[in-house]
């Protein structure tokens, strides 16, 4: 791996995300010819598929790879040809499997019940992982600013927050709940706004690895953006790779369902093959881990998970066949929790992460604005009365301080008090007052 990496970073342009070129044959996809006819002859027997043409759309593969691939197998009696998929001069071959081709597709389904796309190789990802590397891209303040629009922050915070989302290593936002941590992580990462290539999946040891997920990566489906990224292939390599899928830089969360087994490969075994890990998903983006801390595993036990990764950039995966393999791992990890970092590991481990920036509550100046946003995004008229009565007989008088998420909460309840009596919408002293009681909450005996 190190090699296709080192390979890779010499080959990178200038800002631009070199886009994967297409195979033309068959040894230029990596894989073995029969782990591409198992997923061909189960195309055809799952899906139904009957020509070339459905077949490569299927596969992300040239029809020149699927015809050399059909050719073969009808050879060794697998399939066989059966007319015209229509009556006009476009009209393409149709094939089926004979019953030797479906007893093969049976054995195939048996191995692995994986029926998509045509994999990429461990090295292919590696290097193309190498050239699209999170550090490549620099976000300016202006790009942070304009993610962070909607949040009433510090000036001070921002400054430090731009250095940390460049440094593809990690930060630990820490600070009192509500007040904008996890909204702060994803701003960050949506800063981010290169295309980059992501894999259907990955073969490795003749086992496939799912790893596109439209549940957390964002696709790019823009001509424009394709006919830009296609110049950037080299001359005579041909169209891009339709095994890789460009996206948008990953963000992916998690928070307090995550556990220990979740960072390892996820091997299902009545289908026969793995599911990525999202850690492993969000290569090349972001890594959140919301609600740090209130995890089934210890803080200190998923940190020592991590701390080969964060300082080598490479972590290691282990198949059920007992082979274990380096993966790279280039990723921004941000860490957010409300639980005072002294709390959560020890000293030595607080060191290994290399940004700590506690996200403070908002002061009254603050508090103003957000209430302001807030009224005006509800189509309520905003009063000073409102903030007066809040602070002079709930915050001061309690010794409490305002968070960040208060004037949302408070705002919320009073539309619900005025919905339920059927009275205009009105945040005065006892609408308000009703609010304070559904959030204040007496920690004391009950």
């Amino acid at each position: 791996m190190q090699q296709a990496v080192a390979e890779a970073i010499a080959d990178t342009g200038k800002g631009k995300i070199p886009v994967p070129p297409r195979p033309n044959t068959i040894d230029d996809t990596g894989i073995e010819r029969t782990m591409l006819m198992n997923l061909l002859s189960k195309a055809m027997y799952v899906l139904g598929l009957q020509t070339a043409s459905a077949l490569s759309d299927h596969l992300k593969v040239s029809s020149s790879i699927v015809n050399t691939l059909l050719e073969e197998m009808r050879d060794q009696s697998l399939l066989e040809s059966r007319g015209l998929a229509g009556a006009d001069i476009t009209s393409q071959i149709r094939y089926g499997l004979t019953q030797k081709g479906i007893s093969w597709a049976l054995d195939a389904t048996e191995q692995s019940a994986y029926v998509g796309p045509v994999p990429v190789t461990l090295d292919a990802f590696c290097r193309q992982v190498a050239v699209q590397r999170i550090s490549t891209e620099r976000i300016g303040p202006e790009e942070l600013r304009h993610e962070l629009r909607n949040l009433i922050l510090p000036e001070d915070l921002i400054q430090r927050l731009g250095p940390a989302a460049n440094s593809a290593k990690s930060i630990l936002l820490y600070g009192a709940p509500g007040n904008g941590k996890t909204c702060i992580a994803e701003a960050i990462g949506e800063a981010f706004s290169q295309t980059i290539y992501l894999p259907y999946c990955i073969e490795v040891g003749g086992q496939i690895i799912n790893f596109y997920d439209e549940t957390v990566h964002q696709r790019i489906d823009d001509p424009e953006a394709a006919q830009e990224t296609a110049r950037l292939i080299p001359r005579g390599r041909g169209n891009a790779d339709a095994r890789w899928v460009p996206c948008k830089r990953p963000v992916v969360i998690t928070g307090g369902e995550l556990t220990l087994d979740q960072l390892d490969l996820q091997y299902t075994v009545t289908s026969k093959f793995y599911e990525a890990p999202l850690h492993l998903k969000a290569l090349g983006g972001v890594f959140i881990v919301d609600d740090f801390g209130r995890q089934r595993d210890t803080p200190q036990a998923i940190l020592n998970r991590w701390i080969v990764p964060l300082e080598k950039g490479v972590d290691y995966l282990t198949l059920h066949t007992g082979k274990k393999f380096p993966i790279p791992f280039d990723e921004l990890v941000v860490f957010s929790t409300n639980i005072p970092p002294g709390q959560l590991t020890d000293e030595a481990t607080l060191r290994r992460l290399y940004y700590k920036i506690q996200v403070p509550k908002p002061n009254r100046v603050d508090f103003v604005t957000i209430f302001k946003r807030v009224c005006e995004m509800k189509g309520i008229e905003f009063r000073q009365d409102m903030i007066d009565y809040l602070f002079k007989n709930r915050y001061d008088k309690l010794g409490m301080e305002p968070s960040g998420f208060h004037p949302i909460f408070f705002i919320e309840q009073v539309i619900s008090i005025c919905e339920y009596y059927g009275t205009p919408i009105d945040p005065n002293d006892e609408t308000l007052g009703q609010a304070w009681d559904n959030f204040y909450v007496d920690y004391g005996e009950v």
